[in-house]
């Protein structure tokens, strides 16, 4: 499931890149934008990882 939502997280963030490039002029606020995109994109794939590697640590303590 979270390799689901990081593939939809760049392809999202690759299609708003996109979007913004098509008008041929990439301004500073288009620049910025991207820059927060690729951040909350990171974010949210950090936190999934985080999770699971929590869920991990979890169930290994429960088999003990």
């Amino acid at each position: 499931m979270d390799d689901l939502k990081k593939t939809y997280r760049e392809g999202e963030t690759d299609v708003k890149r996109g979007l913004r490039k098509a008008d041929g002029d990439e301004s500073a606020g288009d620049k910025l934008a991207n820059a927060g995109d690729e951040v909350r994109k990171d974010l949210g794939n950090a936190g999934d990882d985080l999770r699971n590697e929590a869920d991990k640590v979890d169930d290994r303590d429960r088999r003990l």
